[in-house]
């Protein structure tokens, strides 16, 4: 396959700082809060890495949680941007400043978090796939993207309520489980005329080579598009993907069983 010859970017060694951001050099391009869209909880494989534990950072230990489940807190949050853009999270994903993405430090990657800011009750579903941050009294880095979407980009931080979101059969730790991904979800779309685009430029970048498609999910009276390639033989062959997309200036996605 043509893109697997482009090279990988070095990875993070441990996910994000957690450093509060400088706009001079981190503020990514800017966004509207309503083109930030809810990840969408699925049935994903705990990653095999990324949940080492204990594992330490700084001189500091730290202990992966077994389980999600029930999971409620309310600490402050902070974002990252783009120092991280393209390159790897903690287990092997690549980040992405406008996806609905964040990083932690005990919960088993991937979870789903329902994210609340406290200060304007705004909410929304994130992806946690990375480590961090590993600064003072943070709690929860998020994704650029995110802070936008929850309305605190502007002021770095803001106080926050983190809640679990339970996806049937998938939250209990399951020691060893190696399965690889592979498909590849590069974006959910609340337009279908968006998805139908961003389809046509991925069909017109890969050919014939990996298998472009769009489906439907519905939740209540929503429904989301989502864009989905594959499948991909390794995950090594999926962070190739994903930095193909990125130098076409493509979104990357998060990777799926």
């Amino acid at each position: 396959m043509r893109w697997l010859s482009v090279c990988l970017l070095p990875p993070i060694v441990a996910g994000c700082s957690g450093v509060p951001p400088v706009v001079a050099d981190y503020q990514p391009a800017a966004i509207s809060p309503d083109a930030v869209v809810d990840a969408v909880p699925t049935a994903d494989p705990i990653s095999s890495g990324g949940n080492a534990s204990p594992y330490t950072v700084f001189g500091k230990q730290y202990e992966v949680m077994p389980s999600a489940t029930g999971y409620r807190e309310e600490g402050i949050a902070s974002w990252y941007g783009m120092k991280f853009q393209g390159r790897k999270t903690s287990n092997g994903e690549i980040f992405d400043v406008y996806q609905a993405t964040a990083a932690h430090k005990s919960l088993p990657l991937p979870t789903y978090l329902k994210v609340t800011n406290l200060q304007n009750n705004a909410s929304m579903i994130v992806r946690v796939n990375d480590r961090g941050p590993f600064v003072d009294d943070r709690l929860i880095d998020v994704s650029y993207g995110v802070a936008v979407r929850l309305g605190f980009a502007d002021q770095g931080t803001t106080r926050v309520r983190l809640e679990h979101v339970q996806v049937q059969g998938v939250d209990d730790w399951r020691e060893g489980d190696q399965r690889v991904y592979r498909r590849l979800q590069v974006g959910a779309y609340q337009d279908r005329q968006a998805a139908e685009l961003i389809a046509a430029q991925l069909e017109a970048l890969l050919g014939d080579e990996l298998r472009v498609q769009i489906s439907e999910v519905t939740s209540g009276e929503e429904t989301i598009f989502r864009v989905r390639i594959g499948p991909v033989g390794t995950t090594d062959e999926l962070g190739e993907l994903q930095q193909l997309l990125l130098s076409h200036n493509l979104p990357s996605g998060q990777q799926l069983p």
